[in-house]
């Protein structure tokens, strides 16, 4: 028993299992919304919100594990990696492929008794889920892929509770891609060095840390844009003031992040982890407030 529990805690370490915190309000924000348009009511069910935070942990497991198996060869000369389950040796290749292959067949179970389109588009979200690690290697693109594949939760979240893919997750993705791809730029700042050494295509690698830190406020400002537009496409049918009032919230927490990082490059970690923690959780709390309100 105490050798499962450890093993247990070895997986929760390799895949960051406390991190699912900045897709998983995004996805919910989605159904709600989408719960709203199809059927006048924010509340979608209890089936489609078990499906969906199944298949939300499954893929993000699958795709971390499969990050963490890919990048090894990359990681295990990086002194910030040392610790990784998989590079220090608590945990080996064959698990992880074990774990990689058990949740993929979860997901697509799941997404297969929620409905036929997001059976359809089960594996093309895995392959997007699987690649994103290899793009360091060959592009500087690899931050916005990143943050494509946790702007798929959006788009998850009509999917589940609509059928369909609707005009308001694709703007929603949109701003979680840029916000995610904002704060993965200065997170890869503490790697700017090694990226350097390594020969990879990360942003501070190829450009430096000024030019980082403008694309980061850059990529940050049409997050927030985008933002306005996903309660601008739903005005008055699903959202309103009060969604607007918690985008601006959210945008001062983003600026807060940038001031703190640039302070400080020491509390890059304080920005990523806590400040964009708190970011996901008020952006869902102040929408599904609007949607009581009305």
């Amino acid at each position: 028993m105490n050798l499962f529990w450890t093993k247990f805690k070895d997986i929760l370490e390799l895949i960051v299992f406390k991190h699912s915190i900045f897709a998983l309000p995004f996805l919910f924000s989605s159904m709600i919304v989408g719960s709203k348009l199809a059927n006048d009511t924010a509340w979608f069910g209890f089936k489609a919100l078990i499906l969906g935070i199944i298949c939300a942990v499954s893929a993000r497991n699958f795709a971390m594990a499969s990050n963490r198996l890919m990048d090894e060869d990359i990681d295990k000369d990086n002194p910030r990696c040392a610790n990784r389950p998989n590079i220090s040796g608590k945990i080996g290749k064959k698990s992880i492929w074990l774990f990689i292959i058990i949740n993929a067949l979860i997901f697509i179970l799941c997404s297969y008794f929620i409905n036929t389109l997001a059976f359809y588009l089960s594996l093309p979200v895995l392959f997007i889920l699987a690649i994103y690690s290899a793009f360091k290697r060959f592009s500087s693109l690899v931050h916005l892929v990143l943050g494509f594949c946790l702007g798929l939760a959006p788009i998850a979240g009509s999917v589940i509770v609509m059928g369909k893919i609707h005009i308001y997750s694709v703007i929603l993705c949109l701003s979680v891609t840029f916000w995610t791809a904002g704060f993965d730029l200065l997170y890869s700042l503490q790697d700017m060095d090694y990226d350097k050494k390594t020969g990879l295509f990360s942003i501070p690698a190829q450009f430096g840390a000024k030019a980082t830190l403008l694309i980061s406020a850059f990529f940050h400002i049409l997050a927030v844009l985008f933002w306005l537009l996903f309660v601008w496409q739903v005005w008055g049918i699903a959202l309103g003031y009060i969604s607007l009032l918690g985008i601006c919230v959210c945008a001062v927490i983003l600026l807060f992040e940038h001031k703190i990082v640039r302070n400080n490059f020491n509390h890059i970690n304080k920005a990523f982890f806590t400040l964009n923690g708190y970011l996901s959780m008020i952006f869902f709390i102040f929408i599904l407030v609007d949607l009581l309100w009305n």
